[in-house]
């Protein structure tokens, strides 16, 4: 996967699965811009609920400094 720029990408919620270390992996559909289509995974911590409550829910990527950052809306 190329690394995204830094920027807001509007995105849904295609697959959340926990993992052992309190984290929640995600798989997110870019919908809008140039990187529309995109698949991206990403680590979450701090998310409440069962992961699998996360999915088709829409969400923000926010990349920073090459860090990438999710909230769900």
């Amino acid at each position: 996967m190329h690394a995204f720029e830094d920027g807001d990408y509007d995105g849904f919620i295609v697959w959340a699965d926990a993992r052992d270390d309190d984290r929640v992996a995600l798989d997110i559909t870019i919908t809008a811009g140039a990187r529309k289509g995109d698949v991206v995974s990403v680590s979450a911590r701090a998310l409440h609920g069962e992961p699998v409550a996360l999915v088709g829910l829409p969400c923000t990527l926010r990349v920073q400094d090459g860090v990438p950052h999710v909230e769900i809306e």
